[in-house]
Order: structure tokens, then sequence, then C-alpha cells
């Protein structure tokens, strides 16, 4: 038997557009010999539908979408997903299912049994889970088809208490399939690989994975379809990132002795590839093309600028410089420097005549205060201000540029340069950040090297520098990765040798600043406990505070 994993960008409730490629795809694999053309969970609708899960209508073409693909399964057979309505009267009023089509219609269903429930996933809010289990047999084998998290439940940390695979397992089936919508961080084709390998070891079958591609708003998918023989040989392994559609013969898989090279990539070029990758269908799917963003010189704005250029193009990106007077020459160089380095259209906007104007109009109220963060904020808001013009009337869409540390402790000013459509760097860490820009400067040194190595700072005071403020940043994004990504608490932390002090102070202005997040654009997630939908904490509480 000859089977094609499929690996694609869908396009959540863009019916004719991922049905065009699923129907391409069964066409190009067809007349290459494939037998078998295997696509991933919630294929028609895209993942994750969320509450368009809700719409009747939305059902209803889910369904016209399947029964037109099932018309173009004749000489090939394929195994999709799609949402599929319960007949029951109890239970939720959906199931996450896997079509099994052949010969122009639809075989058979089957369902999900085990639906994740935590950080960004609510499909138990959506879909009944599966009780029943069956195989379906094709060209003499016996199918197993299981749906991403029905693989997940094995190992020594078990989130459920039955497992799908074990009573498939019953049915002796022959091989062990798996579509799957597993959403990227930095460490998850690790920890897939695992997974799909302990099952392999378990159950001695031979299993072929396929995962989506793309990205939906803040979720990002890599792609990196598996396919593992039963010998637990890692036959291949699908490109990162791309759509990708391949064939592979079983008689050969199976006589393979010696896994491929791992071909998973280092943790900075996941994060920077799912980056750009993450830019780019956001605008595709929006229906933009160009961004805008504000470049002070700072590591922050460069690196975001760099990935935007190689996301969208250089025509397609506008960076503004707003020096104030307290603006350094040097980072109004640096960010020149930078402009001139990708060959992008920028403008030079000073904001002090502004901020002047702000300032006298402020005075008969503000009294005789001293100059404090009021006027730090005002500065930050000014340069919303000039950004948000610039995008309505030009039709851009705004970067933000704040990276996770300063989101974390609320080092940053609402509804300045916290602005933005979509927020590149909010779950990158200042540390890794500057990572980023050494691994973008690898190939070309086009981040100016006085941009990684000045001293970080928001330039809204004289000399000022975010060690002002907060514990240098290798020290402070070592205990929020421990709190935020481990769930540590203080005790936990002081426990491994930082200060209480530091400790203490961090974890306030963490939990403090939740309300500030709650009006962040979204972030790209490459880490395993982004912000966002992820991490959901109540504004109003106490705890550590």
């Amino acid at each position: 038997m000859k089977i094609a994993l499929a690996q694609i960008n869908y396009f959540i409730g863009h019916f004719e557009k991922n049905e065009r490629k699923v129907t391409e795809a069964i066409e190009k694999a067809k007349n290459a010999g494939a037998d078998l053309v295997v696509f991933a969970e919630l294929a028609t609708s895209g993942y994750p539908p969320r509450d368009f899960l809700e719409f009747d209508d939305f059902i209803d073409r889910c369904e016209q979408s399947i029964r037109r693909i099932a018309k173009a399964c004749t000489g090939v057979a394929a195994i999709i997903g799609s949402p599929t309505r319960n007949p029951e009267f109890k239970g939720k009023d959906l199931f996450n299912t896997a079509y099994f089509l052949s010969d122009g219609k639809i075989i058979s269903k089957h369902h999900k049994s085990l639906l994740p429930n935590y950080d960004i996933f609510d499909e138990y809010r959506y879909f009944e889970p599966n009780n029943t289990y069956k195989t379906v047999k094709y060209k003499g084998k016996k199918l197993a088809i299981t749906i991403c998290e029905d693989l997940w439940n094995i190992g020594d940390d078990l989130l459920y208490r039955g497992n799908p695979m074990d009573e498939l397992y019953k049915k002796r089936p022959d091989i062990i399939i798996n579509i799957a919508a597993s959403p990227f961080h930095y460490d998850q084709a690790r920890i897939r690989k695992d997974k799909l390998l302990e099952n392999v070891d378990k159950y001695h079958l031979p299993l072929f994975y396929v995962n989506h591609v793309g990205a939906q708003t803040e979720l990002l998918f890599d792609g990196g379809s598996l396919v593992i023989n039963s010998k637990g040989v890692l036959v291949d392994e699908m490109n990162y990132f791309t759509e990708d559609l391949r064939i592979y013969d079983l008689d050969n898989i199976e006589r393979q002795k010696k896994s491929k090279t791992d071909k998973t990539p280092s943790k900075i070029q996941l994060i920077h590839d799912g980056l750009v990758m993450g830019i780019k269908n956001y605008f595709e799917k929006l229906g933009f093309s160009k961004a805008i963003l504000g470049l002070s010189g700072g590591i922050d704005s460069a690196v975001t600028l760099v990935l935007a250029v190689e996301a969208l193009g250089k025509i397609n990106v506008k960076a503004v410089l707003m020096p104030s007077q307290f603006s350094s020459d040097h980072s109004i160089k640096d960010a020149v420097e930078l402009a001139e380095n990708l060959g992008i259209s920028y403008d030079i906007v000073p904001i002090k005549t502004a901020y002047q104007s702000f300032e006298s109009t402020l005075k008969p109220y503000f009294t005789d205060r001293p100059f404090d963060l009021t006027e730090e904020n005002l500065q930050a808001r000014i340069r919303g201000v000039l950004l948000m013009a610039m995008s309505n009337k030009f039709g851009y869409i705004l970067l933000n540029t704040s990276n996770k540390s300063e989101a974390a402790v609320g080092y940053g000013t609402l509804y300045g340069d916290m602005n933005g459509g979509i927020s590149v760097l909010g779950d990158v860490y200042k540390t890794e950040v500057f990572e980023l820009a050494e691994y973008i400067n690898l190939k070309k040194g086009i981040i100016p090297q006085n941009t990684i190595t000045k001293p970080p700072s928001a330039e809204l005071r004289q000399d000022q520098k975010d060690s002002d403020s907060l514990p240098e940043y290798s020290i402070l994004d070592k205990i929020l990765y421990q709190y935020i990504e481990k769930r540590q608490g203080p005790d936990e932390l002081i426990a491994m040798g930082f200060d209480e002090e530091i400790v203490k102070k961090t974890l306030r202005l963490v939990n403090t600043n939740e309300y500030k997040r709650y009006q962040t654009p979204p972030i790209l997630r490459v880490s395993p406990k982004a912000f966002g939908m992820g991490r959901r904490m109540p504004i109003v509480a106490k705890y550590l505070s």
C-alpha cells in the first residue's frame, strides 16, 4: 500500500480554499500512485474553529465539503478530519471526527476520544468524547484511525483514565493513522516525537502521523509530520513551517532499519521560523500586505523589523523613528543603519513639539508636580498615536514590539508601546531576543552590533536604563520562566537560590499587571506557556500581589 501524507496550511472557515487544497492533493497523490491520502484534524474547517462550531450553518458547510471531497476519492481513498453532528439526545452536539472516504462516498467515521481541555485547548467545550472503537479495512490492511490526543495518554504521567489505542489494538490493526492539529512551541516537536515513538514501542505497528502547518492568529502549527515503522525506526520527517506532500510505500517503510537523521531545527531557529510564518500568515489571512512599526534603535524593534521584512518583503514594511529629547544620538544612528541595511522605507518624526504641547496643556492641572512616570508614558502614547494615525491613513497593520519579559512585569505603556495588531515578540523573553539577533546576524550582519551590545533602555528620561527599574534580564528571565512556564511558587524559587526580595517583587509585578495583558494584541505563541488564551488569570486577585 502507498500512503500519502498531505501537510496543508488551512484557513479557518474558508471552506472553498480548504476544499480546493484537499482535492488538489488527492489528485496529485492519485496521479503519483498513492492508494490512500491522509489529511489533518478538522481540515475542512481549519483549527481551531472555536465558537464557529456553535453555528448550524458552519457545520452544514463542513458536511457539504466532506461530501464533495468524497466524490474526488475514486481510485484512491482519503482520511480527513471534520466536525460531525452527534445524533444522540444526550451529550455535546458534535464529534471531532476522522472520515474515511473511498469509492466516491463516506465509508466510515471515527470520532476523537480524548478531548484536551488545558492550556490553549478547549475541545470539551464543543465535542462529545467517543466511546466506541472500530478499525476500517482497506487494501487488505486494518487501519486504526486516531485523532491527535488519542495517542498522547501514554507513559508515566497519564491525564486520562482510558487509552483509545489500547481499545483499537484489540481489533488487531495493521497500521496506526493519527491525524492531528498539534500547535507549535519550541519543545513540541521533541515531545511529539517521543510520544509517537512510545506508541510504536508499545504496539509494534507502523505509524503515519500528519499535522497542520501554518498560523491561525496567535497559534502556530509547525508541520513536521512523521512516519515510523513497526520497529521504531523514524523513516521520515516532513518539512517544518511549510506545506508538504509525500508518498510512502508501506513495504519499503517496514524494511528500513536505520532512522533518518533528526531534522528538528534548534530552539532559536524554530522560534525564528515560527515567528516569520506567524507574521506572514496573519497578514495573508486578514487580506493585508503592509506593516508599520516604531523603530527605536533598541533590540526589540530591530528584531521585529527583520522578521517582518523576511515575512512580508522590504517593500511592504515601513519604519518610523520617533526621537524625543531623551533619545540618544546612537539610537537614532543605529535605527537608520538598520533600516538602510534592510532597504526599507523609513521616516523620522520627532515628538518633542507634540510632547511640549501636551505638557503645556496639562500644566495647569498638574500644578507643580515633578516629572515622573506620567511624562514617560505620555511620550510612549504620543508615539502610539502617530503610528496608529499612519496605520489608519495608509492601511498598515501596526506590529507590536514588546517582549515577554516586559509584558510579564508590566514594563510598557498601555495605548502607547503596547499598541498593535499582532505582538511578534510577546512570547520571547529579552534574553531570547538577544539570541534571535545573534542568529539573524549569523547569515549577514544586518542588525548593528551597537544595538545588540548597548544596555537596554526605554529612553523616556535622561540616562534611563531598564536595570534602573528591573533586575538584570539574565536573572529576571530565569525567575519568570520558572514562575510562568514551570509554575514554581516563591518558596521554590527562593530555594533555587534566587534573592528573596527580587523574587517577591517580580511575582508581584507579574500578578498586578494582568490587567495590562488583557488589553494587548494577540501574541504569537512560541513557548509552552504564552500569555493569552493559554494562561487564564484573574485580574482582581490577592495571590502574591
